[in-house]
């Protein structure tokens, strides 16, 4: 099994957390987005990271792939049997993606549109406050795929330039350093995720 990750992403991070979490032993070749190798360009019609190659089968989009894991490995379980349950994670990851993800990304870039999308992406954290706040995890009681997406994105709020009043930060960090001492989260680490968090301090 290979995976090809861009070493700083968020989506391949959330992708090397279930790995890691999972125990599964991948072959991880950092990648290029801009220059991606050709096995990823071959197998992918999207040409884009993170893409993992298991035997014949080549799989895209970060939460298609992380289901995928979490069904081909199903120990630890990270998706509730129950099917309603099952689909309302599924929810969580899907807003997690479209309200977090996306505002992140703008931020990432730069530009014009960085400022709003840092405020919009502030305000929206501090708005889930009482979510984080009522579990141990987000909305549940077990670790799930959804504290999976949620990891990479919190370990970047210092890059992202997101400064948190202090009733927020303390619970939003209490949650964090749930899921930042996981054993499954230390090992999904690249160098550059590493200094993300020195450099900031």
């Amino acid at each position: 099994m290979t995976l090809f990750s861009d070493p700083r992403s968020m989506q391949c991070h959330r992708v090397r957390v279930v790995l890691a979490e999972k125990h599964v032993t991948v072959d991880v070749v950092d990648a290029d987005p801009v220059k991606l190798p050709e096995d990823v360009i071959d197998v992918n019609p999207y040409a884009s990271l993170p893409t993992l190659l298991d035997r014949d089968l080549a799989i895209y989009e970060a939460r298609i792939i992380m289901e995928y894991l979490d069904e081909r490995y199903p120990h630890p379980p990270l998706l509730p049997v129950d099917p309603v349950a099952r689909a309302t994670t599924r929810l969580h990851m899907y807003r997690v993606e479209r309200d977090w993800y996306s505002l992140a990304d703008q931020v990432l870039a730069g530009g014009k549109a960085a400022p709003k999308a840092r405020k919009d992406l502030r305000d929206s954290l501090i708005g889930a406050v009482p979510i984080f706040a009522h579990k141990p995890f987000f909305m549940s009681d077990e670790y799930t795929l959804t504290d999976a997406s949620i990891a990479p994105l919190l370990w970047r709020v210092p890059l992202l330039g997101i400064d948190l009043p202090p009733a927020a930060a303390k619970v939003i960090d209490a949650y964090s350093l749930r899921l930042f001492k996981r054993d499954g989260f230390r090992l999904s680490l690249t160098e550059a995720e590493r200094e993300m968090r020195q450099l900031s301090g």
